[in-house]
């Protein structure tokens, strides 16, 4: 499945981590060096919620900005009981 956004398309994104060894001059030592560069990925904060979609109410894959901005229209709570279904208790 792919880690992309149905609303907004937001997908992965390249990146990498910096390796640093020795001390900050502001804790006293000489200064910092990089030592190693290596290549990573960020991934969008994806979210499965339920949503209205063309009039129809189904799970969607969005982000958690998408959520946010208002983007995503819930469905309205149900209010009626499955057939058949026994109050416990």
């Amino acid at each position: 499945m792919a880690r992309i956004c149905e609303l907004t398309g937001k997908g992965p994104r390249k990146g990498s981590i910096i390796w640093r060894s020795g001390k900050p001059k502001k804790e006293g030592g000489i200064g910092t060096h990089v030592t190693a560069i290596t290549k990573r990925r960020f991934f969008p904060n994806l979210q499965r919620v339920k949503a209205v979609v063309n009039g129809e109410v189904r799970y969607i894959r969005v982000a958690a900005s998408a959520i946010k901005k208002g983007l995503v229209i819930k469905p309205p709570k149900r209010k009626w009981k499955k057939e058949g279904a026994v109050k416990a208790g």
